[in-house]
């Protein structure tokens, strides 16, 4: 049965949780602590009886006469009666000098009296007092548990019991901490622990005569083997090393090159990857996307990953056709492709421009240059450089001579010397601008990369760093940051076929965006043109990236950016995708028939889900070996990887991420023992129902099938 804790039943009846405990312990029922746990149905009997008890003493204090005066009043007739005025001022007469004696002799011991009372009065106050806690907001567990005087385990446990798994350097919620302190007999007071919210965002818009022209931030992209590294190898050595005295002297993540009097900053970013996972956590950096194709080698996945990476942010795309120095260098046939994937040359009357380059030979070079420039022009790219800087971190790590070092570029405002600042969860202070030469400056301007000494700890690529106007204020930020960025962790609300419907009737999703991977091409066209029908008024369904083969990372990414529901047909995620998917609460739906696809995004966007059955992945195990087994048949000797396989488990042979079969065990072996279940990290043997076409490379899926009750408004 469920049972209630006596602090939540000391705030439904408005009183102090020690007054609870006491008279909980006299009505027979046994607690502790304000932790203590009391059957559901004994603690609402609780609560019904004191309410009634309540009302009645409020009931007899309102209905209560005053006594009556007729007794005093007979008592002084009576008086009257028998004395007269006369006897009255004789005795008074007669009584004064006894009674002078009689205080003169007791006035010492009064005023001795008084002295200890006020002693006693004085120390009680100060035992009170010594009982306030003064906490402030940010303060951490470890540092909560030595004001206290507790041991920082029994700290760690009451949270525990509140349902907060914590560390002893996160930071405790303040409602909690409320709660630990009543328990040990402190008290925190309500006005402790507010501060001001001090986050000078920046938020206030900038007034258009403030704005001048800054250079445009390229992130270049495309299929591996194209020549993405060559081309950017190809701009640094024309535009800079020839040009700058000593040259590149070190890899910040982020460089700048002049051409004609201008400027442009290229992202040294791994690819389309990076590009998307900054661009999930709210960064918005890049401008333009340089997307590298081979006149040789055409369109393919990769180039087709990067187009719908780029198209998702909304940012232009400036095509450059690389080694034309080819025999085989075909630049007609690579416009063809792209136009098939809506990029059209400006000559073909479309909105792309399109260079013809050769990074090996440095031929179209500065054409690819100009063009981006072109590019920009029309962008009309602004900012405003007088004002409190922020940037966006491009990539950061612990340098053993240097500590946490960050490479950033500037949106807005300039970057000085010694500006306090945050960054993510952590705060700093400049100590060193060093740009991609290696020289030392002191201030940096919009769209300009830089790497910051100076910082409290390592951020993440994405993080915005915004300067504020001291250390005290950027350290108070973080603290309060670092326990948001937690909560938000672990609150974060994505979309799913289970909510669509939810957020269609409350106005938040227009469009239901879907990434979709299949086993086959043929697959793709089909769901795709089935899934483009299915439309209501209020919300249309978006295929924003397809392919074929088993889901990865990349597109984790990418649904963790746009907000996408990933469908796989007849595939599977990779095991590092399944870990991704889990930590960022994305849902990917598996799919064997194409009808059921239709059918759960038509009753999704209906609001018509019914009650279904929803698999939970147990774990992954390696083919390492096979064996064949008389009147059994073959036998996998497998390693777990990930989770673990149970004897009662379906299963899923998986190569190269394609289904191959979905069956069941018959039989789970340790060695020659019959076991129920195998962790991660052991060997065993795993005889399967009806399929003996397994190969060493393998991998087997474990899976659960649970009974989900859906709930939709």
């Amino acid at each position: 049965m469920k049972k209630i804790r006596v602090y939540e039943i000391a705030r439904k009846l408005n009183t102090k949780s020690s007054i609870i405990i006491k008279k909980l312990n006299d009505e027979g029922i046994a607690v502790k602590s304000n932790f203590s746990g009391i059957e559901e149905d004994k603690a609402n009997e609780f609560i019904h009886n004191w309410n009634i008890a309540k009302a009645e003493t409020i009931k007899d204090i309102k209905t209560k006469k005053p006594k009556s005066n007729k007794s005093v009043q007979d008592k002084q007739i009576s008086q009257k009666a028998v004395k007269n005025k006369a006897e009255k001022r004789a005795f008074k007469q007669k009584a004064k000098p006894q009674k002078e004696k009689f205080i003169e002799s007791v006035t010492p011991q009064i005023l001795k009296a008084k002295k200890r009372y006020k002693k006693a009065e004085k120390v009680k106050e100060a035992e009170k007092e010594s009982k306030k806690l003064q906490v402030k907001e940010g303060i951490t567990v470890y540092e909560f548990a030595k004001e206290l005087g507790v041991d920082l385990s029994d700290i760690i446990s009451k949270l525990f019991e509140l349902g907060m798994l914590v560390r002893k350097n996160d930071i405790i919620n303040l409602d909690a901490a409320k709660l630990i302190a009543e328990e040990y007999g402190f008290e925190i007071s309500e006005d402790v622990g507010k501060q001001k919210a001090a986050e000078e965002l920046l938020d206030i818009e900038d007034k258009e005569e403030d704005l001048v022209k800054r250079p445009p931030v390229v992130t270049v992209m495309g299929h591996v083997d194209h020549g993405k590294t060559s081309i950017l190898d190809a701009i640094k050595k024309t535009n800079i090393a020839n040009k700058e005295a000593g040259g590149i002297t070190q890899h910040i993540g982020a460089y700048t090159v002049k051409i004609k009097g201008e400027y442009i900053t290229f992202l040294d970013t791994p690819g389309h990857e990076a590009f998307t996972e900054m661009r999930a956590r709210g960064a918005q950096i890049t401008d333009i996307v340089v997307l590298v194709v081979a006149a040789d080698d055409g369109v393919m996945p990769q180039t087709i990953e990067a187009i719908n990476h780029s198209k998702a942010a909304g940012v232009p795309i400036v095509v450059a056709i690389n080694k034309i120095d080819k025999p085989n260098a075909n630049p007609e046939r690579v416009k063809q492709e792209l136009s098939n994937y809506g990029i059209i040359p400006e000559d073909w009357g479309g909105d792309n421009i399109f260079v013809n380059v050769s990074a090996k030979k440095l031929i179209g070079i500065d054409d690819l240059l100009e063009s981006i420039l072109l590019q920009a022009d029309v962008m009309e790219l602004k900012a405003n450089p007088n004002k409190r800087a922020k940037a966006v971190v491009v990539e950061a790590r612990l340098d053993k001579n240097k500590g946490p070092v960050a490479t950033v570029v500037v949106k807005e405002g300039t970057l000085k010397f010694s500006d306090a600042f945050i960054v993510g969860a952590h705060y700093g202070k400049v100590r060193a601008l060093i740009n991609d030469r290696g020289a030392k400056v002191k201030e940096v301007k919009p769209s300009f990369s830089i790497e910051i000494l100076g910082l409290h700890g390592v951020p993440e690529a994405g993080d915005t760093l915004i300067v504020v106007k001291d250390e005290k204020t950027a350290k108070s930020i973080a603290s309060k940051r670092q326990e948001e960025l937690r909560q938000l962790a672990l609150s974060k609300h994505k979309i799913s076929l289970q909510n669509v419907f939810e957020q269609i009737d409350e106005g938040k999703l227009k469009e239901l965006p879907v990434i979709l991977k299949t086993d086959v091409y043929g697959s793709i066209e089909a769901i795709k043109s089935s899934l483009l029908k299915i439309s209501t008024e209020e919300v249309s369904v978006k295929v924003i990236h397809s392919g074929v083969g088993a889901i990865t990372e990349s597109d984790i990414n990418l649904a963790a950016a746009s907000n996408a529901i990933i469908m796989g047909f007849n595939v599977r995620p990779t095991q590092e995708a399944l870990k991704m998917s889990k930590d960022l609460g994305i849902e990917i739906r598996n799919y064997s028939v194409i009808y059921d696809i239709i059918n759960d995004v038509k009753k999704s966007l209906s609001g018509l889900l019914e009650p279904t059955e929803e698999e939970e992945i147990l774990g992954r195990l390696d083919i390492r070996d096979t064996f064949k087994v008389p009147k059994v048949g073959i036998v996998a000797g497998c390693y777990v990887t990930y989770g673990k396989i149970t004897r009662n488990s379906k299963i899923r042979i998986l190569r190269d991420g394609i289904i191959l079969y979905d069956g069941k065990i018959t039989s789970l072996k340790r060695f020659k023992d019959d076991v129920s279940e195998v962790q991660m990290g052991y060997e065993c043997g795993v005889g399967i129902e009806g399929f003996n076409d397994i190969k060493v490379g393998d991998s087997i899926e474990a899976y659960v099938v649970n009974k989900v009750q859906r709930e939709l408004k």
